[in-house]
């Protein structure tokens, strides 16, 4: 196994970095999502995960284990769950002992609104680095279709505050979420 580091990673947002870097490097296109879209679009919150959602090809699978593997000799991650969560387009896990994070990674789905939601990245700076993170509104999106799966007042307050903080297309989110079927619940929060 060949270890690229030319310096520890401390922190999540050097985790971060460097994920998307072999992410970018591999063309592999994502969105960061979760509580650091959150952190962006919102405001700063603690989060012990970071949740990417990938386009993976099978063709990529292989290469993509050995840049993560390569990140630090103590790093979890299992071929075998990439390929499975690649087959039922669902998630594999990523866990970095020394910063005490686990990275989420979202296999896109095949529906309408992940195609649209992964040609709609939008660039961030982090610590000198260039970041695709989910847009504002499908960060709402997504958080209404978690609250649909399962209701949860975290879903709800982070899609308040995201409306409260960031300039959002409010007719883009109402025409996917008619689609969705979660207007109603996006209407209770936005009236």
């Amino acid at each position: 196994m060949i270890n690229d580091n030319k310096k520890q990673l401390a922190t999540p947002d050097e985790l971060l970095c460097r994920i998307a870097k072999i992410l970018d490097g591999l063309a592999i296109p994502y969105l960061i999502t979760g509580g650091m879209a959150v952190a962006v679009w919102a405001k700063p919150r603690f989060t012990w995960d970071i949740d990417i959602v990938v386009e993976l090809l099978p063709q990529k699978l292989s290469l993509l284990v050995r840049r993560l593997l390569a990140i630090d000799k103590d790093v979890y991650v299992s071929q075998e769950a990439m390929r499975n969560a690649l087959e039922r387009k669902g998630e594999f896990n990523f866990i970095h002992p020394q910063t005490g994070l686990k990275v989420d990674f979202w296999i896109l789905k095949d529906d309408s609104f992940d195609k649209e939601r992964i040609k709609r990245p939008v660039k961030k700076i982090i610590n000198g680095q260039s970041v695709n993170f989910i847009s504002p509104e499908d960060l709402i999106l997504s958080k209404l279709l978690w609250y649909q799966i399962n209701p949860s007042q975290k879903q709800l307050d982070d899609i308040k505050m995201i409306l409260t903080i960031s300039k959002v297309n409010i007719g883009y989110i109402k025409q996917w979420a008619r689609k969705q079927k979660t207007i109603d619940i996006f209407n209770q929060i936005y009236s």
